[in-house]
């Protein structure tokens, strides 16, 4: 921490500023870091410069948004040239057909798509969509997947996996989601084929945070399976995995086609934006004159920034480069091999952590319990989500993080981060030097035992 200090002064400075009138100092929960976060000044590809000229190699990746990287010079051009014709039109316009068209192109389940201003906007919308649909309320949900910080999901998602409200949240709402684990998909199966009142079932594809707890193999699978027979909408949360697990996000991936999907980051090429995108009919719950038509109330959706010039401007640039240049793939073939290399480090090093993930995301695994982890043949799905999610609580995590950021490196909280297609071998080499300087300190200082 003493060196993390001496590094960041200018961050230190902001953050006693930015204490005073932001709660916390941040804007984020996912920024907050103790003592303090960098406060950054520019980004470019795949790395990026805090106020006080420190240079990262940048795994948080906008959040997940950045598969492009940082100032990808043609959708800042594109952004330039719509400043230019006016930022906010309060009309329809030709990039957002475009930027349709490119989602319903790219996305299996996308016969028509809804544009909103946040991945938390396309998920309140689609459990409305869902709810609407088929007449039913309750929302099956998965202990740890993050759908957003609407009243809806907010329980089970980073605390009260038990079921309880979250501060601010009525026990009613909250009720009207059953939470599920995702160690026993049978679980799941059994309780859809015995209840009628349910409206969707909801998750990451990925597993619980872009994958710190995988998803069981078949597991999928499986919800489809049960959602057709039963009715149900399979709603899938690509919010992260969408454009990055492939170029039709993890459905293409995986094959699986659901019946709802809600869409953000990447989907706006790294400016605000969200979608909701699907099978016609339930997305006609939104459409004026498949309403009347049909003598149904319709869903009201407004949206001041729906579908904005300057997030359509990037969005048809970025995905267009997304279909056009295979990105995705190039992300997680350099991702598996900084999986490779970080996994190597360990073994070399005797830590008994363990290196894991899939498409462009890694995780790290820093063992906070001691549990029996050989780096080598490690596998998540053995220790089951009580001890991956606690992973990341701890002082453990904040210190490999400060470790990282000493050596250049900049990672998320879980421990892990997001790879995008501008990272390359100097990034992955980058990236092994200051792990292992860390691992080392850490040992010194008695905070890591060698295995």
């Amino acid at each position: 921490m003493t060196d993390y200090k001496a590094r960041t002064q200018g961050s230190g400075a902001l953050f006693e500023r930015a204490r005073k009138v932001l709660p916390s100092g941040i804007t984020h929960d996912a920024r907050y870091l103790d003592p303090y976060s960098i406060h950054v000044a520019k980004a470019k590809g795949p790395r990026k410069w805090d106020v006080d000229g420190n240079e990262y190699v940048d795994y948080f990746g906008g959040h997940g948004a950045m598969l492009l990287g940082h100032s990808h010079p043609a959708v800042i051009d594109a952004v330039k040239r719509q400043m230019d014709l006016g930022t906010h039109y309060g009309s329809s316009h030709e990039l957002e057909v475009r930027w349709a068209e490119l989602v319903c192109e790219l996305i299996p389940s996308a016969e028509k798509v809804r544009f909103t201003a946040s991945g938390t906007e396309a998920s309140h919308m689609a459990i409305r969509l869902a709810r609407a649909y088929t007449g039913k309320d309750k929302i099956v949900r998965f202990i740890g997947h993050f759908h957003g910080w609407h009243d809806n999901v907010a329980a089970g998602a980073t605390s009260n996996y038990d079921g309880s409200s979250v501060p601010g949240v009525v026990q009613s709402v909250t009720d009207l989601s059953i939470l599920m684990p995702t160690d026993d998909v049978g679980a799941t199966v059994k309780l859809l084929e015995s209840r009628d009142d349910i409206a969707a079932v909801m998750f990451e594809p990925s597993g619980a945070s872009w994958g710190q707890v995988p998803l069981p193999p078949g597991f999928v699978q499986a919800i489809r399976d049960v959602t057709a027979k039963r009715g149900v909408v399979m709603l899938m949360d690509e919010v992260i995995t969408g454009f990055r697990w492939s170029s039709g996000g993890a459905q293409k991936a995986l094959g699986i086609t659901p019946d709802l999907c809600i869409l953000a980051k990447i989907v706006a090429g790294g400016l605000p934006g969200g979608a909701v995108a699907g099978k016609r009919e339930i997305l006609d719950q939104i459409d004026h004159a498949a309403s009347a038509a049909k003598k149904r109330d319709k869903i009201a959706h407004p949206g001041t920034y729906n579908a904005n010039p300057l997030s359509a401007a990037a969005a048809v640039t970025a995905l267009s480069l997304v279909r056009d240049e295979d990105l995705a793939e190039k992300a997680n073939k350099t991702a598996a091999e900084l999986r490779a290399a970080l996994r190597q480090v360990l073994i070399e090093e005797s830590v008994p952590w363990g290196v894991y993930g899939d498409s462009s995301a890694f995780l790290i695994y820093p063992n906070p319990t001691g549990e029996d982890v050989n780096p080598a043949t490690f596998d998540p799905l053995k220790l089951g989500f009580a001890k991956l999610k606690g992973a990341k609580s701890g002082a453990l995590t904040g210190k490999i993080r400060m470790g990282l950021m000493s050596h250049g490196v900049d990672i998320m909280g879980a421990p892990g981060g997001f790879v995008s297609a501008t990272h390359g071998g100097a990034e992955i080499e980058k990236t092994v030097h200051a792990l292992r300087q860390t691992v080392r300190a850490l040992k010194a200082e008695r905070e890591v035992k060698a295995a």
